[in-house]
């Protein structure tokens, strides 16, 4: 009736919406920090850095332990990550130029703030890795070393691709040395050279992006390494579907890369991370556990499901 008065509404009532707002809010901003933390670690590559672990664990020619594997993954993990978050901190006045988007020339984070979590996260992985050894808590510091120094001289340094590879590379040699006690298998060796040449064809590739041509075709046999490493093993029948897999992913991908109307270089790049995990199986049915190699083989799966999500270059 209009000679009433409205009806004061209740302070819980109003407590209550305030709270459900703030709680919102909070969820926005987490949400926002955890994609941009994403971002900058390229997460979605993570999976071949787990493939390769399992690779290394493998041709390691020793029994391997569940809580030895744990902290392998753990330790280059956050290796990974780190030299991801310093990749962009030390690249961010050439990326103001050339990828504004980037989360710190894009104001989204400062240059300050991603030095010190990548700093942490290097400086963690090394001290995970102490507990599996002294020869592995070496072998992480050298690759803490390759990892800076790529991160600092990788533009422009017609070394890069090779440096690069020589990060894949020794976590092949940190799981042997740390499963070992010290030790390395010639196959480990082998597969490791092997991925440092699939490495190297990649890197290349990835650097021909905004460019006509592919430039030099040798750094490209690379690509053929895995599937050559082959010849160094016994035969192994179940070595075959996972041979196949991978030579035909990198034609493929080689396809995408090719000068002409359906190019696309983002995807050969993206597609080409992806088969390191291929490679990795490959490897892993050498060594005679393909019941390790399929998980492997999905881990290239699990990081073209993720670059949708989180690009990976």
């Amino acid at each position: 009736m209009s000679g009433q008065r409205a009806l004061p509404i209740p302070k819980t009532s109003a407590r209550r919406r305030l709270s459900r707002r703030h709680a919102r809010q909070t969820r926005r901003r987490v949400a926002g920090v955890w994609s941009l933390a994403l971002r900058l670690g390229r997460v979605s590559n993570l999976p071949t850095v787990w493939s390769n672990v399992l690779a290394g664990a493998a041709l390691s020619g020793h029994a391997v332990g569940g809580g030895a594997l744990a902290l392998l993954l753990l330790a280059l993990s956050l290796i990974y990550v780190a030299g991801m978050y310093l990749n962009d901190a030390f690249d961010r006045r050439i990326d103001a130029r050339e990828r504004p988007e980037r989360p710190i020339p894009a104001g989204l984070v400062s240059a300050r703030l991603v030095f010190l979590a990548g700093y942490a996260l290097l400086a963690a992985g090394v001290a995970v890795l102490a507990a599996l050894g002294p020869s592995a808590f070496l072998a992480g510091l050298c690759l803490a070393a390759t990892v800076l120094v790529y991160d600092l001289w990788h533009k422009r340094n017609p070394l890069s691709p090779l440096l690069m590879g020589l990060c894949r590379m020794q976590v092949y040699l940190i799981c042997g040395l740390a499963l070992s006690g010290g030790a390395l298998s010639g196959p480990l060796l082998l597969a490791a050279l092997a991925l440092l040449a699939y490495l190297i064809a990649l890197t290349y590739v990835a650097k021909q992006e905004g460019r006509a041509g592919l430039g030099r075709l040798a750094p490209l046999l690379g690509l053929a390494a895995p599937p050559l490493f082959l010849l160094s093993q016994p035969f192994q029948p179940w070595t075959l579907p996972f041979l196949l897999l991978s030579l035909g992913w990198s034609a493929h991908c080689l396809r995408l890369a090719w000068p002409g109307p359906g190019r696309d270089m983002p995807r050969a790049v993206g597609g080409l991370i992806a088969g390191i995990a291929l490679a990795d199986a490959l490897f892993i049915a050498a060594a005679g556990l393909p019941q390790w190699a399929v998980p492997a083989a999905l881990a290239a799966w699990l990081t073209l499901s993720w670059q949708r999500r989180v690009p990976g270059t």
